[in-house]
C-alpha cells in the first residue's frame, strides 16, 4: 500500500512539475534607451581649444 502511495505521489508531482505555469518571454521591449546627454562645459572648452589654435599658428608666422 506504501508503495502504491508513493508512485500516485510521485506520478502527480511530475504532472504538477510538467503542467506548472512559467512566466511568458516578454514580447516588447521595456524602454528605448534614451540618447545621453551632451557636456555643455566639454564643448565649450573643445570650441576654445579650436579658436586657440588658428591664432597661435598666426602669432608663429
Amino acid at each position: 500500500m506504501k508503495k502504491v502511495i508513493m508512485l500516485a505521489v510521485a506520478v502527480l508531482g511530475t504532472v504538477a512539475m510538467v503542467n506548472a505555469q512559467t512566466t511568458p518571454a516578454q514580447t516588447a521591449p521595456a524602454k528605448e534607451a534614451k540618447a545621453p546627454k551632451k557636456d555643455k562645459k566639454a564643448d565649450k572648452k573643445a570650441k576654445k581649444a579650436q579658436a586657440a589654435k588658428p591664432e597661435a599658428a598666426k602669432t608663429q608666422k
